[in-house]
């Protein structure tokens, strides 16, 4: 069987139940592709109590992952919660197709951490993603976003700095006559080092932004999310 296990946002953040299951299982794997880790890897086998292997893009995408739970129960940790990603869903999907069975463990994310924010989380439209190579189809997305007042949440990859994802944004939003007032920066949401910054891309661009992180920009603005916001402020930090 394999069980796909969400890690929630903090190294204490997985659940009883996902931790009762991963102690279970054969083999542990992490997958060890889709973001930056904000704690040791150590740390979580020390949770655990057993060694994990991580997990590359490559490895599960050959679904070798599946033949090993046609014989035992194997695990796949995931940051966060578990289908947030494609490439999982997929997994799923051939998972079954070879008739081993899945158990997905759900768990929180950034999708509904970024709530923290002030904004609302049905007032956001759809998810883009800054690709860590020249791709602009994330701006597309603002813009939809825009036309229907709904806020954009931009997920960075792997591997991109902040400075060089604010540089980027900033520069493909001009390419592409798309203004903007003010952003919303989050590093590490759910964790104890969790910092979420308010402010102009001039006011943002010297701060140092730990990953993971995601950016956000905020349509219209209700109220009670602008009185939110200001608590965020860099201008008043």
């Amino acid at each position: 069987m394999l069980y796909l296990i969400g890690l929630g946002l903090d190294v204490l953040g997985i659940s009883k139940h996902g931790l009762d299951i991963a102690k279970k299982c054969k083999k542990i794997y992490i997958d060890s592709y889709t973001v930056e880790f904000p704690y040791s890897l150590a740390g979580l086998e020390d949770i655990i109590g057993k060694r994990l292997f991580p997990a590359d893009r490559d490895f599960i995408e050959s679904m070798k992952i599946i033949d090993e739970a046609v014989k035992t129960d194997i695990a796949l940790l995931i940051y966060g919660s578990p289908l947030t990603a494609t490439t999982h869903i997929t997994l799923i999907d051939e998972a079954r197709k070879s008739r081993v069975k899945v158990k997905v463990i759900y768990n929180a994310s950034v999708l509904d951490a970024v709530a923290e924010t002030g904004l609302q989380l049905y007032k956001f439209g759809k998810i883009a993603s800054m690709p860590n190579f020249d791709a602009y189809s994330y701006v597309d997305v603002i813009k939809d976003n825009f036309k229907i007042k709904a806020h954009s949440l931009i997920l960075v990859d792997i591997g991109l700095k902040f400075e060089d994802a604010l540089a980027r944004l900033e520069n493909d939003l001009d390419n592409n006559d798309v203004d903007i007032d003010k952003v919303v920066v989050c590093s590490r949401l759910g964790t104890d080092s969790s910092r979420i910054y308010y402010g102009t891309v001039d006011e943002l661009r010297d701060l140092e932004i730990r990953n993971p992180f995601c950016i956000i920009i905020p349509s219209e603005l209700h109220f009670m999310e602008q009185s939110v916001l200001e608590h965020f402020a860099t201008a008043s930090s």
